[in-house]
This record gives C-alpha cells, structure tokens and sequence, in this order.
C-alpha cells in the first residue's frame, strides 16, 4: 500500500472539495479556485471533512497513480488556502529587474532588456532590484514560471553570474591556470 496515498486529507474550513463521476476534482477556497482531471483508476471520495483516495487493484499502473494522486490533491488545497511562491535573485553586476505593469523587465547583460508577461494565476513581486517573487494558487504553474525566467540567464559556473533561485547552491569551477 502506497505509504502517502493512503493518508487522508484533511480538507480545512471554508474549502469545499467535489469529485464527478469522471475524477474532476474541484478546489475552491479563499485564494480562487483549481480544477483537475484525475485517472479514473483511482477513487476519490469525499466523506465527513477529509478526501480518500483509493485504488481497486493492485496493478503497477494503479499504485503509480495513488501517492501521486493524493499529492495533487493536497497541493490543491494548499494552493487556494495559502497560495505558493518561488523566490529568485539575480547575481551580477548590472543585472537588474524592474516591474511595468504586470510584466517583468529584466536587464541581465544582453544588448536588449528581456520582457516576461505573467500568464492567468501568476503574479510577479519585485521587493529589490535583483529579487523576483513568482506568486500563485498552482504549484506547477509557478513553478513552470519560475523555471521560465530562470532560462533567461542560468548561473554559470565560474563566476555564479545569472537568475538563481534564492535556496538554490551553484557549484562552483576553478577556472583555467597557465602554464609554467
């Protein structure tokens, strides 16, 4: 038995959770509102405050899907209760950002400033010039986010220049040495 998909989830107050008979899950909470499309391998039940997720068989196939079902379910109803973010600064010398609206602006050494539009759910925080917040209810969309303005400019190796997440560590390469 699948050690996560077997715990219940507790679904807190003001979130209702419903499940169709086609495994669409509906979240709706405070922060908005998330709907997922679930294998119909899996049952989902919601039954006095908490979501089951079980699995008829004990197929490969189905004890894949168990954990991860519930995981996603979870993240769900994290997503519209407090919502998640990722957090990113940049590192080198003249690498900046700057908020226009709700775009981003980001200057990281090319001869053109990168412009970066948030898609639906995502909001952009800049609280300095070289940090940016990615804000939203789906974890995969802000992390999908993150990643995007990550690829503008990754860290390189030799001097760490580039976008970096805040908790993320660059290993570090010693450079050349000539010869003697």
């Amino acid at each position: 038995m699948s050690r996560i998909g077997r715990l219940p989830i507790a679904v807190p107050q003001g979130v209702t959770v419903t499940v169709d008979a086609n495994n669409l899950v509906t979240v709706k909470g405070p922060k908005g509102t998330l709907t997922r499309q679930f294998s119909k391998l899996m049952n989902i039940n919601v039954e006095d405050g908490k979501v089951v997720v079980t699995r008829p068989n004990d197929e490969k196939k189905s004890r894949e899907l168990h954990g991860l079902t519930r995981t996603l379910i979870n993240n769900m109803i994290v997503g519209v209760t407090q919502g998640y973010q990722k957090a990113l600064e940049l590192v080198g010398v003249g690498y900046k950002v700057q908020k226009q609206g709700k775009k981003l602006v980001i200057n990281v050494g090319y001869s053109h400033p990168v412009e970066i539009e948030p898609v639906e759910g995502i909001e952009f925080d800049v609280p300095a010039a070289t940090q940016i917040v990615v804000k939203g209810i789906d974890k995969e969309v802000v992390g999908q986010v993150a990643a995007r303005i990550r690829s503008v400019r990754e860290p390189e190796p030799y001097k760490g220049k580039g976008i970096k997440y805040v908790d993320e560590v660059i290993r570090r390469k010693e450079g050349k040495t000539g010869k003697k």
